[in-house]
C-alpha cells in the first residue's frame, strides 16, 4: 500500500535542465529500491536509473553523465536531476518503488508505479 506522486515535468529546450520529484506515501517503511523509467511515444518503457535505500545507484548508459538519481528517506521522496537534455529524452517519466514486508518466515513483496509526468525537450 504505497502511493507515488510525481511532479516536475515540463517543456524545456535542448541543453536545459529539469528536476523530477516523486513523493511516496502509505507503507513507506516497506520500500526498498526506487527507480525511474520512461516511455517515449511508440516505444517500450525503459529503465533510466535506480537507487537502493542505502544510496547505491544504477544509471542507464543513455543518460549516464547527464542524469542523477537521489532520494531523501526522511521525506520519502525520490529525485531525478536531468541536465543537458536532448530531444530524445522526451517521454513520460514514471516513478517505481519495490516493497517488501513481513516476518522472515513469510516475506511479502509488491511494487508501485507513479502516474507519470511528461517531459518534452524541444530543438
Amino acid at each position: 500500500q504505497v502511493q507515488l506522486v510525481e511532479s516536475g515535468g515540463g517543456l524545456v529546450q535542448s541543453g536545459g535542465s529539469l528536476r523530477l520529484s516523486c513523493e511516496a506515501s502509505g507503507r513507506t517503511r516497506s520500500i526498498d529500491t526506487m527507480a525511474w523509467y520512461r516511455e517515449a511515444p511508440g516505444k517500450e518503457r525503459e529503465f533510466v536509473a535506480s537507487i537502493t535505500r542505502g544510496g547505491s545507484t544504477n544509471i542507464a548508459d543513455s543518460v549516464r553523465g547527464r542524469f542523477t538519481i537521489s532520494r531523501d528517506n526522511t521525506r520519502n521522496t525520490l529525485y531525478l536531476q536531468m541536465n543537458s537534455l536532448k530531444p530524445e529524452d522526451t517521454a513520460v517519466y514514471y516513478c517505481h518503488a519495490a516493497q517488501s514486508w513481513g516476518p522472515v518466515e513469510r516475506q511479502y513483496t509488491s511494487e508501485s508505479w507513479g502516474q507519470g509526468t511528461q517531459v518534452i525537450v524541444s530543438l
